[in-house]
């Protein structure tokens, strides 16, 4: 994951559980984010499916671009998704995982 310095940073990001349920969010705080979904700290949907792995993401420093891209994305069909990850991150990584 990459953090940009100098302007507010905000993300439209997609989980995923080892069954590759998908979850779609927006944050403007991306590490924070995942480390809540990995922890399981917030009740819900993603921990009750254990979605727990960041496979794709994008950053921009406009809130109303990320919200606008979370709804495009939450309103695809699954293959249109799934060809949204796998164009990025064909492997499916965890692009939040630690090294």
């Amino acid at each position: 994951m990459r953090k940009t310095s100098n302007s507010k940073s905000y993300y439209v990001y997609i989980m995923s559980s080892p069954s590759r349920t998908l979850y779609t969010g927006v944050t403007n705080d991306l590490e924070r984010r995942v480390h809540e979904h990995k922890s399981g700290a917030v009740p819900g949907f993603t921990k009750r499916y254990k979605i727990d792995r960041l496979v794709y993401f994008q950053e921009t420093n406009d809130i109303g671009a990320a919200i606008a891209a979370e709804k495009q994305i939450k309103g695809l069909l699954r293959p249109k998704k799934i060809a949204l990850i796998e164009q990025e991150n064909p492997l499916w990584l965890d692009l939040a995982a630690e090294s």
